[in-house]
């Protein structure tokens, strides 16, 4: 095998390793959304016993990618796509650790009743989740306007937060018994908000991997 169809080789299984990693993050935010909404605290334990698989995958990726500068001397586009896989793993580590959080939530809430059905929260959610998906595609497929598309969305999620997060608040006067549920719904509520901000960095490290510009998609 030549010297460039090794690299070739090996950065294939660096991104097919991120793209592992992006699934298990993604599965463990819905089962951690899941573990929400039904009250469900075996799950929410779940996915936070299962973030240590993700975090090791991490280390793996982060080894990979250094052996590859050591070994190969890659050239400048090529020294871009590592850079680039380097930032986006640690972008993903950080959604995995968002969904440690939400099941964290879940578990201080534990059995006591909603306040209400949760139902606008998984909605963010649902987009939030559609920019992991697209921020990840992109990258992986160098599709530019496929991230501009995805970063287009985080308005619409801090819109859906702010409006979410004042009527939590107004919750309170009514229901001080509550203060701490409401409280935890306002951090879930947060942590999906920095879901589609990781989501947005995913898709400017796919812009950056394609033009070598850095951009605040975010601004």
């Amino acid at each position: 095998m030549s010297t460039r169809s090794n690299f070739d080789n090996n950065l294939k299984q660096l991104n097919d390793m991120l793209l592992s990693m992006a699934k298990k993050a993604e599965i463990a935010i819905r089962e951690a959304m899941v573990s929400l909404v039904n009250q469900d605290l075996e799950k929410a334990k779940a996915v936070i016993m299962g973030d240590n698989e993700i975090n090791e995958l991490e280390h793996e990726i982060n080894n990979k990618a250094l052996l590859l500068i050591a070994r190969e001397s890659p050239v400048a586009t090529d020294l871009r796509k590592i850079s680039a896989a380097l930032k986006v793993s640690s972008e993903i580590e950080r959604l995995a650790d968002i969904a440690v959080n939400i099941a964290k939530s879940t578990i201080h809430i534990g059995e006591e009743k909603h306040i209400k059905e949760i139902i606008d929260i998984p909605n963010m959610m649902g987009i939030a989740l559609e920019m992991v998906s697209e921020s990840i595609e992109a990258f992986t497929t160098e599709d530019v306007s496929l991230a501009q598309k995805c970063a287009k969305k985080d308005d619409l999620v801090d819109q859906m937060f702010g409006r979410i997060i004042n009527e939590l608040i107004g919750y309170i006067p009514q229901n001080p018994d509550s203060t701490n549920q409401i409280i935890q719904l306002a951090f879930v509520c947060r942590f999906v908000e920095r879901i589609a901000d990781h989501s947005t960095n995913i898709a400017e490290n796919a812009i950056y991997l394609v033009t070598g510009k850095q951009l605040n998609l975010n601004a």
